[in-house]
């Protein structure tokens, strides 16, 4: 790994995804009453799913976690070494295989590794035609400890970064940790983006999803999670402009510059607003509508191959594109391309050899 100081560091669940190929998918959805195209954390009813598929010959397994994916994302823009990544595993063949991938992909690996019999997380990824349902079992990844941040090499790590990236799944169980981090964060000036990540977050875990946002930059979401957050906060059918305007008006304990609110919108569009339509570095013009609609680019049917980690690659995108210094348009464009080479992939992973973005 190269001596390069992280300056992304990305903080979230770590999870090995394993996934079942799209024309056995939509089985599975029956068998265990799934969602074609959701996100949610395994119930007791579900925990069988793991043991089952991957009986499966045709299954397939791929470093992930929504934070990890960007973190790779990001790294595929950067020099090895400035992309750092935070969680916790268990001390494992999983968590060797995560580690590996990351190292692979420049991305420094900062886990805090659990002793057994704790595991390290998994996702069973559900295909069917282009849409991925994802169950998640955290197994040692909610067993983070605050602790962890106080490391010295963590510390330092924290200390260095310019961007600092949050997963929402990480707000189930680690909300200490995520606003020590964000707080102190923004209160050096540096930028803390966050991402929904799942309907769930703000149905269920809207009282530390709005603790958090004070001292959110940007925060990233699609738009059934936007949805989602309009119907916990009570907002009626507002539309999704109104819903991102919002988001963005909300208190900020860095005022000093304005929050960014991005709501993607699957292949169709990237939706953006701003609490004040300044000039700063990473923010729209004051030329520029607010909110802002960015298309994106057509992609044929047949180039699409697996849509899971999509979402996650659009942020990794954006963030690498941030920390080079390019402008907001840039940088959402940057996340439509990662975005889209993802979707020609199995599973949450990009194209090697790389493929030239600027």
């Amino acid at each position: 790994m190269s001596s390069v100081t992280p300056i992304v560091v990305s903080i979230g669940n770590p999870l090995l995804d394993i996934t079942v190929p799209v024309a056995d998918g939509p089985k599975y959805l029956e068998k265990y009453g799934l969602k074609a195209n959701d996100a949610i954390l395994a119930e007791d009813k579900h925990l069988p799913i793991y043991q089952e598929i991957v009986k499966n010959p045709g299954v397939t397994y791929v470093a992930g976690g929504a934070a990890q994916n960007a973190a790779r994302g990001a790294s595929y823009l950067l020099p090895a070494g400035s992309v750092a990544y935070i969680g916790s595993v268990g001390d494992d063949d999983l968590a060797k295989t995560l580690t590996d991938v990351n190292t692979k992909e420049g991305v420094v690996s900062k886990y805090q590794v659990q002793a057994a019999p704790a595991q390290t997380g998994a996702c069973a990824v559900i295909l069917s035609n282009h849409d991925r349902s994802l169950v998640t079992t955290l197994r040692a990844a909610e067993q983070f400890t605050k602790d962890h941040l106080a490391k010295p090499e963590v510390a330092a790590t924290l200390a260095g970064a310019k961007l600092i990236y949050i997963e929402g799944y990480f707000l189930t169980h680690g909300i200490e940790s995520a606003l020590e981090v964000a707080k102190h964060a923004s209160a050096t000036g540096r930028t803390v983006v966050l991402n929904l990540s799942a309907p769930f977050i703000p149905q269920f875990f809207k009282v530390q999803l709005e603790d958090l946002l004070p001292h959110v930059d940007i925060l990233i979401g699609n738009e059934s999670e936007a949805a989602a957050y309009a119907e916990a906060a009570g907002l009626g059918d507002a539309s999704l402009e109104q819903i991102a305007t919002t988001l963005a008006g909300f208190s900020k304990s860095n005022a000093s510059r304005p929050r960014l609110v991005v709501v993607t919108q699957g292949a169709d569009s990237t939706l953006v607003a701003s609490s004040s339509p300044s000039a700063s570095p990473a923010n729209l013009s004051p030329t520029d509508a607010n909110p802002k609609t960015y298309p994106v680019p057509k992609l044929a049917a047949d180039k699409i191959i697996d849509t899971n980690g999509a979402g996650d690659m659009f942020a990794g995108g954006l963030l690498g594109a941030l920390a080079l210094g390019k402008s907001l348009d840039v940088a959402i464009e940057t996340g439509h391309k990662l975005g889209q080479i993802c979707v020609g992939q199995n599973g949450a992973t990009l194209e090697f050899p790389k493929v030239q973005i600027f």
